[in-house]
């Protein structure tokens, strides 16, 4: 049994991963802000902690993690406020990380996104932009931690039924649905080898171990 943190844990990724690793007896904590939210969260087989990441510093959020043996990192601001997407995706996504090396666990999963990356090539102009920014810091200062850490990058999203198939080894996005991706996460935090990787995945033909693995 591992015990497992996740943020962003009311998100519908979130949701569905919850319920996969409580299935394999995994003790889960979903940190929240709404407490309204607790109870869709309690039926996913997960503790609910309600607490505000934007607003807790490194120290409050290493109380939060400690006593944990993996963190996810699935929390977001869901876009609009360029301001809030860079307290929530960068900011406090950064401060996780260092909380983590704080409270003495090593191993964190990033939930980011395709083409997350320094040159992302998003037009300012956009509304994406922030968004692309918040990511590819959080990513870029992920990576060079002492953490075992592991970034996955789903394509877009869609609310297909899960195949347990991706694709890791495309050149472009495409699309991929949300039940896969709670899956790999669920597979990334079993497979010691996906540490030190960025992994970017489609729905695909591969069965999810096979391709984590490859």
């Amino acid at each position: 049994m591992a015990r497992i943190i996740i943020f962003g844990g009311h998100g519908k990724i979130a949701l569905l991963a919850e319920a996969l690793l409580a299935e394999r007896g995994d003790e889960v904590t979903a940190v929240i802000r709404n407490p309204d939210h607790e109870a869709d969260v309690r039926a996913a087989g997960a503790r609910p902690l309600v607490a505000d990441v934007e607003r807790l510093d490194t120290t409050g959020i290493a109380d939060l993690v400690r006593g944990h043996d993996a963190v996810v990192w699935s929390a977001g601001a869901g876009g609009g406020d360029p301001a809030r997407t860079m307290a929530v995706d960068r900011d406090a996504a950064i401060r996780s990380m260092d909380a983590s090396l704080l409270a003495g666990v090593s191993r964190y999963v990033m939930v980011s996104y395709f083409g997350s990356s320094p040159e992302h090539g998003v037009d300012p102009q956009q509304p994406f932009f922030s968004y692309a920014e918040a990511k590819a810091a959080a990513d870029e200062h992920l990576r060079a931690t002492r953490l075992d850490w592991t970034v996955l990058g789903p394509s877009t999203l869609t609310s297909d039924p899960p195949t347990g198939r991706v694709d890791t080894g495309a050149a472009a996005s495409s699309r991929v649905s949300r039940g896969n991706v709670a899956r790999v996460i669920v597979a990334a935090l079993a497979d010691d080898g996906t540490i030190h990787r960025t992994i970017r995945f489609n729905d695909g033909e591969q069965p999810i171990a096979q391709a984590l693995a490859s």
